[in-house]
């Protein structure tokens, strides 16, 4: 890439990552914010989404090992996910950018397509062994930024003693009837069925989505009748009092909140959850989401990509490369993602994570059906038909319109 592509960098563009970056499956907190000092043979600046790593983490750690093999220092900054992301492209405008940056996967296509990032294509980068819905996160125009460090996704959690006392077997879940079949009799068992996040913000479209694409909807046309029957699905499921009201206003951390009660037969939550889950005082189990006539629904992928930025120095390309295979080869992935609670995105790894821990084997399954919330080439267009997609929640589950409507007015507006 050319240097001047810095200048396609527009207040849009920040405009644009900072709604795409209102998901939830990544890691955030305050960080610092100093900027990158590129331009020092001996001396690499790395951006990362994850401060609440300090210097002596296992993570910082790594990053200097693989300083280290490459022969030069690290200078390693820590942000907040949504900060992040917009320092990098005001660093790419003022032409100091890191040399190499971590960031939230729904941004990537964001950030090529502003000229921020180089290409596996430009850069070398061996992407071979990556799943390649996992990889899909990060492509844009046919070209491939960066690589996934690791991934999480969304899955139904169930409390077991729950469900034993309704009479429901989960084997026996399936499918959307079988489902919901399940959700009735937990209703008459004088119990609570399911919650989940609707809430009016990207944290709503996120958990939407494996619903949405479980019924084979597609994006690009948010009112298809498979679309309407996802959304009258979860309003069906509010009237007949499956569901509380209170998903309207649930983020992910109120939901699981209700599921932490005890009360609740299920909740649609991430990997991320899973310390919680140890800790809530009832026996549970995972169960990835299951489409409409059967089997694993798509749901959206959380984690990151780690990608090379432009330089206007092109000969610390070289170095770059090698400081991100370090991060991400099979021997490093297994211990990274075992400490941000991701899912590895190579096969060989994901192995080696059931192996130590069998109750990972339904979130490798999620993660394998899992989806990019811009593949299918929709890049700078999600943030926009994500919007839409959590209005046309809110209007349908809180009653002032019906799911067809909601969604007809949403793919208008897309339009």
């Amino acid at each position: 890439m050319k240097r001047s592509t810095r200048r396609r960098i527009t207040a849009a563009a920040v405009t644009v990552v900072a709604v795409a970056t209102g998901a939830t499956a990544c890691s955030s907190g305050g960080g610092t914010t100093t900027s990158a000092q590129g331009g020092d043979p001996g001396t690499y600046t790395v951006w990362d989404p994850y401060p609440q790593f300090a210097k002596d983490s296992a993570w910082a750690k790594l990053l200097d090992d693989c300083g280290s093999k490459a022969g030069v220092q690290i200078k390693r900054t820590a942000f907040d996910t949504s900060d992040l992301t917009n320092k990098a492209l005001l660093a790419a405008q003022q032409g100091n950018s890191a040399d190499v940056l971590i960031v939230d996967n729904p941004v990537v296509s964001t950030l090529a397509e502003a000229g921020v990032l180089t290409s596996t294509e430009d850069n070398k980068l061996d992407t071979s062994k990556v799943d390649p819905n996992l990889l899909a996160a990060g492509e844009s125009g046919g070209k491939t930024y960066g690589t996934p460090i690791g991934a999480n996704t969304l899955a139904l959690y169930y409390n077991k003693d729950v469900l034993k006392d309704a009479g429901v077997d989960i084997a026996s879940v399936k499918d959307w009837t079988s489902l919901t079949a399940a959700l009735a009799k937990v209703k008459a068992a004088g119990k609570k069925g399911i919650t989940f996040s609707a809430i009016g913000t990207e944290e709503g479209s996120f958990q939407f989505l494996p619903w949405f694409w479980g019924a084979g909807a597609k994006l690009s046309e948010l009112d298809s009748a498979q679309g309407v029957s996802a959304l009258s699905l979860w309003t069906d499921w509010l009237k007949k009092g499956y569901a509380p009201n209170s998903v309207i206003n649930n983020t992910q951390t109120t939901s699981w909140q209700e599921f932490a009660s005890g009360d609740y037969a299920f909740a649609e939550n991430g990997t991320w959850q899973l310390a919680n889950a140890e800790k809530a005082g009832f026996d549970y189990g995972v169960l990835p989401i299951p489409g409409a006539g059967g089997g694993n629904a798509a749901a959206p992928t959380g984690g990151e990509f780690v990608s090379i930025p432009v330089q206007g120095d092109t000969g610390r390309y070289a170095t770059s490369q090698q400081l991100v295979s370090c991060l991400t080869s099979t021997e490093n992935l297994y211990d990274t993602d075992t400490t941000l609670s991701y899912v590895a995105p190579t096969s060989e790894v994901q192995d080696k994570q059931v192996a130590a821990d069998a109750k990972l084997k339904p979130w490798v399954q999620a993660v394998k059906a899992a989806k990019g919330r811009t593949s299918d080439d929709l890049g700078t267009k999600y943030p926009k038909i994500s919007e839409q997609m959590w209005k046309a929640v809110q209007s349908a589950l809180s009653g002032s319109q019906s799911p067809k409507d909601a969604l007809g007015a949403a793919q208008d507006a897309v339009e």
